[in-house]
This record gives structure tokens, C-alpha cells and sequence, in this order.
């Protein structure tokens, strides 16, 4: 039975098992629809995603560089050269990517005004929860897959995010 039948009855375990199934073999898409019109469309393709929800790259823009102008920001008084430096050194660095693992609305602690799990800056170990995402009233903990110092935080608070998306990347070196 798919367990999607009805609107309101989509099983978020069979979702995220499809996801996980999908990531691991070379399939780059998959679409399941119901007798009742409910249809459910997975697809690794960034290409396909930018099609079916236009949102992504608006979000995505202003997001990326609210984490550089904070850093060019603190580097700049102590003079221009020093500002340029660190931009022709950031890409030899290999960053690591923490992504979506499915689609939902981003919170970065775990209450309203409550201290962030994770900071630009902070050394976070591998297991540790970095955020949460709320899907279909059920909050699901992020857990890190990785070691590292965080250097970028691409989401802001409350926002959707897509499956895939990347929500932090990571220095492995510190």
C-alpha cells in the first residue's frame, strides 16, 4: 500500500526511506502518484529541483553572502589588503557540506529565543545537532555527518529549505 492514499496522510518515514534509497543508487528521480491525484516527486537533479520550485534561488542569493559580509566586515579596519587575502585562500580549502535531508522549515535552536545549536566559527564533532527541521509537525534534530569549525550558515531562521539544500559547510582542517 502506499502510504499516501490521502492529502493528510503522507508517512514522512516512507518519504525520508525513499530519499535515502534514491541517494544511493543511480536512479536521479523518482515520481509515485496515488488512485487520488496525490503525486510525490523526488529527483537529485538540481536542474529539475530549480524547475519544480522556483523559490530556491531567490532564498538562496541573499542568504550565501550574509555570511561573507561579516567576515569581510571585521577584516576590513585592519586594512584592505588583508581583506583579499582570505578570499584568494578560501577555495583551496575543501569545505564540507551539511545538506537538507528533506523538505521543511529550518529553526536553529530548539525554542523561541533560545541560544543557536550552531554558530559561524563553532568547532562542531560529528553526531552533534546543528539544527532543526520542522516537516509536517513533526521536528526532526540535524545531526552533523562531519568534524570541523563551521565557516558558513546558508538559512535563516524559519525559512523553508529544500532537500539537498545547503544548510552549513564546514572547514574539516579548523
Amino acid at each position: 500500500m502506499i502510504p499516501f492514499d490521502s492529502p493528510a496522510m503522507i508517512d514522512l518515514r516512507y518519504v525520508k526511506k525513499l530519499i535515502e534509497m534514491l541517494d544511493g543508487s543511480t536512479v536521479d528521480s523518482i515520481e509515485i502518484s496515488s488512485d487520488k491525484g496525490m503525486k510525490l516527486r523526488i529527483s537529485k537533479s538540481s536542474q529539475q529541483r530549480v524547475a519544480a520550485m522556483t523559490v530556491a534561488p531567490q532564498m538562496a542569493a541573499p542568504v550565501a553572502m550574509a555570511p561573507v559580509l561579516p567576515a569581510g566586515g571585521a577584516e576590513r579596519p585592519a586594512g584592505e589588503g588583508v581583506a583579499a587575502a582570505p578570499k584568494a585562500e578560501a577555495p583551496k580549502v575543501a569545505l564540507l557540506e551539511i545538506k537538507s535531508p528533506l523538505v521543511g522549515t529550518y529553526y536553529s535552536a530548539p525554542e523561541p529565543g533560545a541560544k543557536p545549536y550552531v554558530n559561524v566559527g563553532d568547532r562542531i564533532s560529528k553526531g552533534q545537532i546543528v539544527c532543526i527541521i520542522e516537516a509536517m509537525k513533526i521536528m526532526n534534530e540535524l545531526e552533523s555527518e562531519f568534524d570541523g569549525v563551521v565557516r558558513e550558515v546558508n538559512v535563516t531562521e524559519s525559512n523553508a529549505v529544500e532537500y539537498g539544500q545547503v544548510l552549513y559547510r564546514l572547514d574539516p582542517t579548523g
